[in-house]
């Protein structure tokens, strides 16, 4: 079975050191991070926080990451963005190495897909240098939402620290097949976020959707038992399920998660 994780997203950047015990607690194998908390995606009331400005709390992580077992499996926040040097994020990437971590995930927020992939380019090399791996997010964002952009993409970056990260929401809505994935060689997937949503989109926008508002596994309509029969074996499956509304009534973190990774396992128990 795969190697389960909990992406940050799912408990709205609750403290890393406090994620890492909830993700102990579940049996998880993983946990994602960004490098500071963001005050507009806080229902449960988290107090802010930041890896970067915050030499204590990079120790603590990375005592409980040892203590726990429990691996940094992602931490995200890279992007190529137009008018902006990606060379920029090089200390937040010696960050990364300095916890522990050995994969980033990048976006892209530029539609040109040349100056997607070369920006790609050189943060993968920039990774490389500190032997980190670079996974770009399938999604609405940048020119690579279908398989076969994203096929461009990847041919065109052409480092072997550069691979996909299919995000279950993302890769459906955007109109790919399992098939799809399942024809895509191995070695190209790094990482995978799972969750589950109906097929049509039910907010106003599409990222209040993605943001905050995902559902369990088998609550939607996604078709994930043949998605997760068509990954590597050996990936994590991380789940990014937001659920604000239930957060909002008080139903705190560890209940929320509990249920999506009982559903998850036997997701990928019965694949």
């Amino acid at each position: 079975m795969n190697p389960l994780g909990i992406d940050r997203l799912s408990v709205f950047d609750m403290p890393p050191v406090e994620f890492v015990k909830l993700a102990a607690a579940l049996a998880c194998d993983s946990v994602s991070l960004v490098l500071a908390s963001a005050a507009a995606n806080n229902p449960d009331g988290h107090p802010p926080w930041s890896l970067r400005d915050d030499a204590g709390l990079r120790r603590e992580l990375i005592a409980g990451l040892r203590d726990s077992g429990v691996r940094l499996g992602l931490v995200e926040g890279f992007a190529v963005i137009p008018g902006k040097d990606i060379c920029a994020c090089a200390a937040d990437l010696d960050l990364v190495a300095e916890l522990g971590g050995t994969r980033v995930a990048c976006v892209s927020l530029d539609k040109d897909m040349a100056r997607t992939i070369d920006g790609f380019g050189i943060l993968a090399d920039m990774a490389d240098e500190r032997g980190l791996r670079v996974s770009a997010e399938m999604g609405s964002l940048g020119p690579y939402g279908r398989v076969e952009a994203a096929l461009e993409m990847v041919r065109g970056v052409g480092r072997a620290n550069f691979t996909l990260m299919p995000d279950a929401m993302h890769y459906f809505r955007m109109g790919n097949t399992a098939e799809q994935l399942a024809a895509i060689d191995p070695a190209l997937i790094g990482y995978v976020q799972l969750c589950d949503v109906p097929l049509a989109q039910r907010f106003d926008t599409y990222m209040e959707e993605a943001m905050y508002e995902r559902l369990v596994t088998g609550d939607g309509e996604l078709p994930l038992r043949e998605f997760v029969r068509a990954l590597p074996r050996d990936i994590v499956i991380s789940l990014e399920v937001p659920m604000r509304s239930l957060a909002r009534q008080g139903i705190g973190p560890r209940e929320r998660m509990a249920r999506c990774v009982t559903a998850a396992r036997e997701l990928l128990a019965a694949g």
